[in-house]
């Protein structure tokens, strides 16, 4: 299961002012006001026409009402075209609809007896939507072309109606309570757009925390499974896929009992003892070693867990290579130091060498120059390891190197030139150290030749180009005796070796210089008679 979290997320220094989300958030609320002013104009023209004698209409009035009325339902029309559309802009739009609240509602407050008719009132609701919606101090312009609307509706139904100054209060109150529902607006939709940016925020802030989480859990070497209460799987890494030997995904929602019994049953019974952690299984489908551990999830009850799969073989080659660098740096340390007495040793055996004439102590000062040359030897070995990193990688053609090489190494172990067979394609070039190469390939050759037979091809030197990465590879071949399985386990440790005057450190040197240069250095088992040592370089090598 590999999620492509392909969303677009803001860096938290670089967090926009608002959501890009909010204006369309905006435009919502307006057709939402325009819909309520739509259904309002409705129940207006509904209300006039069954309920005119109850309202106590004259003819010209009720004519004028419905006229106002189906104006205001015009415009309301027009208005929701224009949300639809998006034009003219929002600022615009919420005006028209607000100043036609604002004028149709005095008018028809005019026609309906005035004041006294209450429905000034509706413009409160406008006021307050358009409060909500503007989300600015806009509202109260709004609030004061109400008040300003209903004091000459009434000062016009003074003049020529007869209508009541004392009815001026209630003017003023409406007015006054037109301005104290725009600030309240005001108010609360400050509030809103506060907690609209903080909630955008902390929802960015969730957003990178989790692909940040996913991220690290992608790149962990260890497997993890991330599972629910009901054992539903929510994540897992590449890691978990390769030890488990599956290819998960979240297209199919998969429930652990169905792809591992094993994991699943171990799950169920951590549930019940939190102290069954930190056990060794083998997983069945890769025969992979694995300690397995559950990781609550959970702050208030419990949600899930997370199982962690460490790969013991990774754990053991860890813990392998730390050892390593410890004894190489103290067996640099040691041969430094050892090889001042070393040459003294050498330099007194050959004086003691010439100055004696009985067999019997010309035997025993040859074993002495024997042991103290197979001990350079360990040394030199061991001072060349120390440098391994220092690698000059150059392009090198490799079948011209190894018409060369195949010359030097017969004439330097005195058998025919027809004892190595070089098999390579028309062209192969490759990024090494020159030195490195040398060394890993002397080593491999004089093993071959040591174990083979010595007839024609008895080495064969077989180049080759991999057809599912393109890495090229070369097989240093021999038909000698072969390797046991016993013996082909060990090959590369070091100080390990079958020959009583070896050193034990050649092939785990030659394995250590090609991992220097981005190669790997393997054994590879034949089902014919001899032994394959395989050279496998890096993926960008080869031309």
């Amino acid at each position: 299961m590999q999620e492509n979290h392909s969303s677009s997320i803001w860096p938290l220094s670089k967090l926009p002012a608002e959501a890009p989300l909010a204006m369309e958030d905006l435009w919502r609320s307006l057709y939402f006001f325009g819909l309520y002013r739509l259904i309002l104009g409705g129940l207006l023209l509904l209300l006039a026409v069954l309920f005119s004698q109850a309202l106590s209409l004259d003819t010209r009035d009720q004519i004028w009402v419905y006229r106002f009325c189906l104006v205001y339902i015009l415009f309301t029309l027009v208005s929701l075209v224009g949300i639809k559309t998006r034009r003219p802009r929002f600022s615009l739009q919420l005006a028209f609809q607000v100043g036609t609240d604002i004028a149709v509602f005095s008018t028809l407050s005019y026609f309906s007896g005035g004041i006294q008719s209450n429905l000034g009132l509706l413009m409160l609701v406008s006021i307050a939507g358009a409060g909500l919606i503007s989300r600015g101090r806009i509202t109260l312009f709004y609030a004061a072309l109400a008040s300003i609307a209903i004091l000459l509706e009434h000062s016009y139904a003074v003049l020529t109606q007869d209508a009541s100054t004392a009815q001026f209060l209630q003017a003023g109150i409406l007015s006054a309570s037109f301005f104290a529902v725009a600030w309240l607006s005001h108010t609360l939709s400050k509030y809103a757009v506060a907690s609209e940016k903080l909630a955008f925020t902390r929802g960015v802030d969730l957003s990178n925390m989790a692909e940040a989480n996913r991220l690290m859990i992608q790149d962990m070497p260890d497997g993890v499974l991330v599972v629910d209460e009901q054992g539903t799987l929510r994540q897992c890494n590449p890691s978990a896929e390769r030890l488990l030997g599956l290819t998960l995904s979240m297209d199919n929602i998969s429930v652990l009992a169905n792809f591992s019994p094993l994991l699943d049953a171990m799950f169920a019974a951590w549930r019940q003892n939190k102290a069954l952690g930190l056990e060794v299984i083998r997983l069945p489908m890769t025969n992979r070693l694995v300690r397995v551990r559950f990781l609550p999830v959970q702050r208030q009850g419990f949600w899930g867990a997370v199982i962690v799969l460490e790969d013991m073989q990774r754990a053991q080659d860890h813990a392998q290579q730390v050892k390593l660098a410890a004894l190489g740096r103290l067996t640099a340390n040691i041969a430094h130091e050892v090889r001042n007495p070393l040459s003294s040793i050498s330099y007194a055996a050959e004086l003691l060498q010439e100055e004696q004439a009985d067999p019997a102590q010309m035997r025993l000062t040859q074993i002495i120059l024997d042991n103290a040359a197979r001990l350079n030897r360990i040394v030199q070995d061991v001072m060349q390891l120390n440098r391994r990193d220092r690698a000059n990688v150059e392009p090198i053609d490799l079948i011209g190197y190894l018409s060369g090489f195949s010359e030097e190494l017969c004439r330097a172990n005195r058998v025919p030139s027809s004892t190595i067979e070089i098999t390579a394609p028309l062209e192969c070039i490759v990024s090494f150290d020159r030195g490195h190469l040398d060394q890993v390939l002397w080593n491999l050759g004089q093993n071959a030749l040591r174990y083979s037979q010595n007839k024609t091809s008895s080495l064969i030197l077989l180049l080759a180009r991999s057809e599912e990465d393109g890495r090229v590879t070369l097989d240093v071949i021999d038909d000698g005796p072969g390797v046991n399985a016993e013996a082909g386990l060990k090959l590369f440790e070091p100080f390990f070796t079958t020959e009583s005057a070896g050193t034990g450190l050649g092939l785990y040197i030659g394995r250590e210089l090609c991992e220097a240069n981005g190669a790997f250095l393997e054994y590879v088992p034949r089902t014919e008679a001899g032994a394959c040592f395989r050279i496998v370089f890096g993926v960008n090598n080869g031309i």
